[in-house]
């Protein structure tokens, strides 16, 4: 049986300047070296990605960029950054419709899916992010509203990009409140993901979905143990290096309730 492999991903949001920057990935990188079956990522801010990405280069560290433009490769769009460019800079992948860029800068379904067709065309691993508000979920309408955002990328997608991408499923309630989601409440959506991933582009198209929402080093394995989560997109626990590398070792707690609750069909995404 081949198994999705997890992934932990740090949005460092708005923080570290380049030096800092270098002096975490300095500090990170010997506590990795231990770390086996799990993919790890972060995702600075732009001005600190080549630098950040020549400084991990070799080292089982992934750097994503925390967003691309919707246009692309070049043109006249003032402030923006390409997919290329993020790829030249040395990125493998790209956070995508990050919950604030949808609430402070209007970022729509549409536009979150060009983003990520951008992402794919460059060559970008692209983690596409989905979430409900609190009215929402308090209304009924959470599982409504993440098929929407996810049919919406889904629309854009061949049958092979459906197999080059990573879901993370993001409450909008959880975020930076201190608010995690109960595990039950993210296998619900974890699962309610992947049954419509699956609907969509058959039971082959594997997808690797992570949580996201004040996850902590504390919680951490309580959702990497659930069969449907595949790891974690982490935000304010990340941005201390011996933090996060302790974080993910704590994911890998959950790994073997995990391996004994996944279901056989599942594959590598």
């Amino acid at each position: 049986m081949l198994m999705r492999s997890p992934l932990i991903v740090g949005n460092w949001k708005m923080h570290k300047t380049v030096a800092e920057a270098l002096g975490y990935v300095t500090a990170l990188l010997p506590q990795l070296a231990e770390l086996r079956g799990c993919d790890i990522a972060v995702a600075p801010v732009f001005t600190a990605l080549s630098s950040v990405a020549a400084a991990a280069g070799g080292a089982p560290l992934q750097v994503f960029a925390q967003d691309v433009a919707a246009e692309g490769p070049t043109g006249a769009f003032t402030g923006e950054v390409s997919a290329e460019m993020v790829k030249e800079a040395g990125c493998q992948g790209a956070l995508i419709g990050h919950s604030e860029r949808r609430r402070y800068y209007g970022e729509t379904d549409a536009v979150v899916s060009a983003k990520t067709r951008r992402a794919l065309d460059a060559g970008l691993l692209p983690i596409v992010c989905l979430g409900e508000t609190l009215a929402e979920r308090e209304s009924g309408a959470a599982l409504e509203v993440v098929e929407r955002q996810l049919r919406a990328i889904a629309d854009a997608l061949t049958e092979d990009d459906a197999r080059r991408i990573v879901i993370a499923y993001e409450p909008v309630w959880a975020i930076g409140t201190g608010r995690a989601a109960t595990p039950e409440i993210a296998q619900a959506m974890h699962r309610q993901i992947r049954s419509v991933w699956e609907a969509l582009f058959g039971a082959g198209a594997a997808l690797r979905v992570l949580y996201g929402g004040s996850v902590t080093a504390e919680n951490v394995a309580d959702f990497t143990a659930l069969p449907d989560v595949d790891g974690a997109l982490v935000g304010g626990a990340s941005l201390s290096p011996l933090g996060f590398a302790q974080l993910i070792r704590q994911s890998q707690a959950g790994a073997p309730a995990r391996q004994a609750a996944k279901p056989s069909r599942e594959a590598d995404g």
